[in-house]
């Protein structure tokens, strides 16, 4: 898939409303005046992006484990098992990323659901169907979990995440949410209907969406683009070995490194997994990743640390779910 111009109107489209949906009755409509065209241009253009696989949905991004169980997780897969290995995991209904990566762990996928025990559960299954143990790695503290980043122009620090908000969250929101990261209906009023699938009101449902964004339990709300069908193919997850007690420092540090997608510190399993800080770089071209990774490298707070590379080859499933992506 080739590259957008930056000059296209879906570039603006896609640049200008990745985190910033206008949360109205008629969403399009909005972001067709801000854009210069009409609501039907608006609609037809994001149909056609979602249609060629340049955006998975319009909807929202959800912090990990507020609407269910999430973790990031590791198979080592020989050689002549891929092809079968991933295809098990791919079956798994809350498999919603899978890649093959540049590693002994080579399959790394995001498992969701609706909790902790079902997510165990989830993992067994992937462990008993293929024979291989499963290496999850949950979360444990996020530095910046928003992978909404600008297609042209210099590329800029995405911020620290900030804390959510936690007390907002309503056991009534879970269906909303889960609804939001499978995508609004491409059409002039999306919320109302929304809100008629749920039995809501649509004005209830707006004031709901804000509060959760607001709250940053919704980490973004908006066109989420699948980078690597927009030229943003050498997508490499870096890892990093620290002491505990280094982790926020570098961690906050990496977070502002333009060219930094992502960043979050995860749980060790010792002996078997001493990586616990991570971090996402997109980038056009492996040249252009490395350079950011040499940005990050000449940080005071991680020159000289052990780290390694994994570059993805392969995308085996990519599918709308409660989180970001790593």
């Amino acid at each position: 898939m080739t590259e957008l111009s930056p000059d296209c109107l879906d570039t603006r489209l896609l640049d200008e409303f990745q985190r910033d949906l206008p949360l109205v009755p008629r969403p399009f409509a909005a972001m067709a005046d801000a854009l210069g065209t009409t609501e039907t241009d608006v609609l037809n253009r994001l149909q056609r992006l979602q249609d060629c696989g340049r955006i998975s949905r319009v909807g929202a991004t959800c912090r990990p484990n507020t609407a269910g169980a999430s973790t990031l997780a590791a198979l080592a897969i020989p050689e002549d098992r891929i092809e079968e290995v991933a295809a098990v995991v791919s079956a798994e209904p809350g498999v919603n990323h899978s890649y093959l990566r540049e590693d002994r762990w080579n399959l790394w996928f995001v498992a969701t659901a609706p909790s902790e025990p079902e997510l165990a559960a989830s993992l067994a299954r992937i462990e008993t169907a293929s024979g291989l143990p499963v290496l999850s790695l949950p979360l444990v503290r996020p530095f910046n979990i928003d992978l909404g980043f600008r297609l042209r122009g210099p590329r800029q620090p995405l911020g620290l995440d900030r804390a959510p908000d936690m007390d907002v969250l309503r056991e009534d929101d879970r269906p909303l949410m889960q609804a939001l990261s499978n995508g609004l209906d491409l059409v002039p009023i999306p919320f109302a209907v929304l809100a008629e699938r749920l039995g809501r009101d649509e004005p209830e449902v707006i004031v709901r969406i804000k509060a959760l964004a607001e709250a940053r339990i919704l980490t973004r709300v908006g066109v989420i683009v699948r980078h690597r069908a927009l030229g943003w193919a050498a997508n490499a997850m870096v890892v990093w070995q620290l002491p505990e007690g280094a982790i926020e420092a570098a961690g906050r540090a990496l977070s502002q490194v333009p060219g930094v997608t992502l960043c979050y510190q995860r749980r060790l399993v010792p002996g078997v997994w001493d990586w616990p800080l991570f971090c996402m770089i997109h980038a056009r071209s492996r040249e252009e990743a490395m350079e950011v990774l040499d940005r990050a490298r000449a940080l005071p707070e991680l020159a000289g640390l052990p780290h390694k590379i994994l570059f993805s080859t392969r995308c085996f499933k990519q599918r709308g779910a409660l989180i970001e992506a790593a």
